[in-house]
């Protein structure tokens, strides 16, 4: 779960002039890449997320917003800013999320809650992370809260999400995906989409995918992917006491369907295979890369 280290003979782009312009250049560096934002009646904090979507020094190649049965503005502030619209009454995050999966055409599809807010060199690492020779079929960022209280932003940042990463990622043996943060490979969501949760509203879905992780698959945290995130989930006893009881609701799906220990033992019967996706080659000059743990 280590972050990774700046290469010093490839770093970082921030902005799109480092970047390959031409479409055949950028497709054999990386591919193209879908955003994908379920919302709920958050026409507001939307639109925070969608102007922030249109600064990126690394263009999205799609936005995609998912209804989710809104009553308020959301299509329309969608539609204002040019994203693509998919309807799922079906309610729930896991339905919304696998709806936008399924409608994206990107190589890779990066997501992000309608409260998220990335920086604008956000998509550039998401690019720059995923094109790496060690080719992660995840990566996954945290969150930095905003509004709220200082104590409340503490106890989602520190407790919440910390507590999240170092125990979960220690019963998975891999770093968990952090929901409203995070890219992958369109070619692992084909194989994943039948196996997960994706029509439960009652799970969490980040710990659903983190958990499904098949043999070869990797999970990379890149520390250098983060997001704002509102800590409205924080504002009352009650509302956090629902995530951790959901938490707790989803670990005991997951754990009868496929307990911890047989899934360790799988991973270990199957070191050496290797999930490939179907991208293009990636060019590299610099052969070694951070070697993520196989889920």
């Amino acid at each position: 779960m280590a972050g990774e280290p700046q290469d010093p003979k490839c770093p970082r782009p921030r902005t799109i002039a480092a970047w390959p312009r031409s479409p055949l250049a950028r497709l054999a560096v990386m591919g193209t890449i879908s955003v994908i934002v379920p919302s709920l009646n958050d026409a507001g904090y939307l639109a925070a997320c969608l102007n922030a979507l249109a600064k990126q020094t690394r263009p999205a190649d799609e936005i995609i917003v998912v209804d989710n049965g809104s009553t308020d503005a959301t299509a329309a502030v969608a539609n204002t800013a040019g994203a693509r619209v998919v309807d799922e009454p079906l309610r729930g995050i896991w339905p919304a999320t696998a709806a936008g999966f399924d409608a994206a055409s990107g190589d890779v599809l990066a997501r992000l809650d309608a409260d998220s807010v990335p920086d604008s060199g956000w998509l550039a690492e998401v690019e720059w992370r995923m094109s790496r020779p060690d080719r992660p079929t995840v990566i996954t960022g945290t969150g930095v809260f905003y509004d709220g209280t200082a104590l409340r932003r503490w106890i989602a940042r520190h407790l919440y999400i910390g507590g999240y990463f170092v125990w979960i990622g220690a019963l998975l043996g891999h770093p968990p995906i952090f929901g409203s943060n995070y890219a992958m490979r369109r070619d692992a969501w084909l194989v994943l989409r039948d196996i997960v949760h994706r029509g439960r509203a009652d799970v969490h879905d980040d710990l659903d995918l983190s958990w499904w992780m098949q043999p070869g698959m990797t999970v990379v945290h890149d520390r250098a992917l983060i997001v704002g995130v509102s800590a409205r989930p924080f504002d009352s006893v009650p509302a956090l006491w629902r995530r951790i009881r959901m938490a707790f609701h989803t670990l005991a799906i997951e754990w009868r369907a496929w307990p911890p220990f047989e899934r360790r033992a799988e991973r270990r019967r199957r070191q050496g295979f290797v999930f490939e996706p179907m991208l293009a080659e990636t060019i590299d000059d610099d052969p070694e890369g951070e070697h993520p743990l196989p889920a």
